[in-house]
Order: C-alpha cells, then structure tokens, then sequence
C-alpha cells in the first residue's frame, strides 16, 4: 500500500510541475533584463525595456513592491514574485484605453482616489517626466 500512494504521489507532482511548466513562457530573447541587468541593458534598450527597468528598480517605480505583474516575456529568475497590495499590473491596455487617464494614474494616484497608498511619482518629483512616459510606454504593453 505505502508503494502505491509514493507512486500516486510522485506522479501528482509530475502533473502539477508539467502543468506548471505550460503555463510558463519559454525561455528565448523575450527575457526581461533584472535589476542588475537593466544598469546596462536600458542604455541600448527601446523605451519599453526602459520603462520595465525604471518600473523594476527599488530605487526609481518599485512598482513590484505592491503589484504583481504579467507580462508576455519570460519573468527574470532573480526577481521576487510581484507584491499584491496593489491591483495586478494586466491587461493594463484594456483598463486604460486612455493613456494620459495612465499616465495621471502613475503621476499622482491620490487625485483618483485621495485614500490611494500609490507614491504620487511625477507630484512628489520621485520620478522623472521622462521616467514616468517610460513606464507608461511599459504598462501599455501588457
């Protein structure tokens, strides 16, 4: 009896691994630079890697304290899983057909919603004009 539920489950962990590893996006070019990456990675980079890395920074957006992100490119194996205090950075195109109601969002949040807990970015100078334009290019992406 012990044999047979060692093989039950040992092949319930295969499943699930598989499964796993179908949802996962191959491995290929499309992988996003990590911190330490993006230090050289955004100079060459088009503005949408730019805006990942300006999102991805902890000392610039750190967008990936408070939310969790989708993205089509393969997730950098040194950076934490995204934080869920804030809403899920998907389908952000879709939710924000309008790119300066986004934009506005990033720049200061607290004028949607004067409770929001979002660093006003372009309010408080945290962020760059420039900067902020890079992620929103970034968010309109996914």
């Amino acid at each position: 009896m012990h044999n047979k539920t060692l093989t039950t489950a040992v092949f319930g962990a295969a499943a699930l691994f598989a499964g796993t590893l179908a949802t996962m996006p191959a491995a290929s070019a499309d992988t996003l630079p990590d911190e330490k990456q993006c230090k050289t990675a955004a100079k060459k980079a088009d503005n949408v890697i730019k805006g990942w890395c300006v999102a991805i920074t902890r000392r610039k957006g750190n967008c990936l304290a408070c939310h969790g992100v989708t993205t089509k490119a393969r997730w950098p194996e040194t950076l934490p899983p995204g934080g869920n205090m804030g809403p899920p950075l998907v389908a952000m195109k879709q939710r924000f057909p309008d790119t300066a109601k986004l934009r506005a969002q990033v720049y200061d949040a607290t004028k949607a919603n004067p409770q929001s807990v979002m660093p006003p970015f372009g309010k408080h100078k945290l962020l760059s004009e420039k900067e902020i334009d890079l992620i929103v290019e970034w968010l309109q992406t996914i």
